[in-house]
């Protein structure tokens, strides 16, 4: 999942997310902690999801502390979340454009949140409200969500059900409903309402994450656990996604790392010619005891002859990229070349000894896609989680949920 796809998803997804961003910064404490009635309340209706009340709120603080980025970063994305429910065009193409300026003035009094990261990524031109194609589902989805951001948490239920019912593969509107039961602290039917939006689309991050913090309010550590993984592994390339991946491993004082790999080869192509680039460090002296030179020179040489392998392993793909065969290939044959030398483990340079624990394992293509991804590797992904999740599953637990199998 790269970013552009976030990108096309409803606002609405993006913006539940910002008061679990927000309560990781220090600034918002400190802020809140001051002593201003009015700031409390206006923090305290956007915690209980009422932003219709909250939004006036936000304007006028906005105008008292015009150096607050936390105060200029919820009244933006306040603004931009009206999108979700307004029905003229017009009307929303203005929440969007002033919506970013309030974004871009957090941005320059210090905010730095991966949600306001994307949301200034998002085209202000481009109307990416609509939740479906059918006009009733998408009029029943926009008056659900008006009556969520007035908190009239009934009615947006009833609505999201009304829209679930005239198109049961809406993903949105089952995630909604179990974040309404989440707000509303029924935790066991939250849980029930993101079981079901999972089942519309076990591939999207969103349900799995968000029923993670429902078992967090429940103190099931363990079970969230489960759940958080399965968002990560669902999608491992969404910054949200790896952001509240990393905000649960800090609430439960888990360090979350891969395996320590480095790879001194640096190969470039430009046209028909490759360029290979070996670290000095790779060459020990005359005796190679570590294994290290012939296996990163193997790589590379492996790597520079996928110019033309690409074209049979890929051959509905027109232009060579970087691919997970690719890098899997040259991997191996690093191990196959230091297994040739027969080097004495004791000496086995330590990334080639973590390498072929993982190709042991079964984990090497695992590792490649979640931790060394690169804009070729990530359209992989897809076809490779839907043959071997178990091995997604297995590599994060094992690896990045103990500190890189430190722990």
């Amino acid at each position: 999942m790269q970013t552009s796809d976030i990108l096309n998803r409803p606002l609405r997804i993006l913006a539940t997310l910002l008061l679990g961003f927000l309560l990781l910064t220090p600034s918002f404490a400190v802020f809140a902690a001051q002593d201003d009635e009015e700031r409390r309340r206006a923090f305290q209706l956007f915690k209980d999801a009422k932003n219709t009340e909250a939004l006036p709120l936000f304007e006028k603080l906005a105008a008292t502390y015009p150096n607050d980025p936390d105060v200029f970063e919820t009244y933006g994305l306040l603004v931009m979340t009206q999108t979700a429910y307004l029905k003229d065009a017009e009307a929303r193409k203005q929440a969007r454009v002033r919506g970013r300026e309030l974004l871009l003035r957090a941005q320059k009094l210090g905010a730095n949140s991966t949600l306001l990261k994307v949301m200034l990524e998002r085209p202000v031109d481009v109307d990416d409200s609509s939740f479906s194609m059918k006009k009733e589902v998408d009029d029943a989805m926009r008056e659900g969500e008006g009556a969520f951001a007035s908190g009239n948490f009934p009615k947006a239920i009833e609505m999201y059900q009304r829209a679930l019912l005239l198109d049961p593969t809406l993903y949105e509107a089952a995630l909604f409903t179990g974040d309404v039961y989440f707000k509303t602290a029924d935790q066991v039917k939250a849980s029930e309402w993101f079981a079901r939006a999972i089942a519309i689309d076990p591939d999207r991050e969103t349900a799995y994450r968000y029923w993670g913090d429902s078992l967090m309010k429940q103190g099931r550590v363990t079970e969230a656990q489960d759940k958080f993984v399965e968002a990560f592994i669902a999608e491992p390339y969404n910054r949200l996604a790896r952001a509240g991946f990393l905000a649960w491993a800090q609430k439960v004082h888990v360090t979350l790392a891969h395996p320590q790999v480095d790879v001194p080869t640096n190969v470039k192509r430009k046209d028909k010619d490759t360029t290979i680039t070996l670290d000095a460090s790779i060459f020990g002296g005359k005796d190679d005891k570590s294994g290290a030179a012939a296996a990163w020179m193997m790589y590379g040489i492996i790597r520079a002859g996928w110019q033309s392998e690409f074209a049979r392993q890929y051959p509905n793909e027109k232009t060579y990229r970087h691919s997970l065969k690719e890098e899997a290939a040259a991997l191996r044959g690093a191990l196959e070349a230091v297994k040739n030398q027969k080097v004495d483990d004791k000496k086995l340079d330590p990334s080639i000894q973590v390498l072929r624990k993982l190709e042991k394992e079964g984990l090497l293509e695992a590792f490649i896609l979640l931790a060394l991804p690169d804009e070729g590797i990530v359209q992989d992904f897809g076809p490779y989680r839907k043959s071997n999740i178990e091995n997604l599953r297995r590599y994060v637990k094992q690896y990045v949920l103990t500190g890189g199998g430190q722990q």
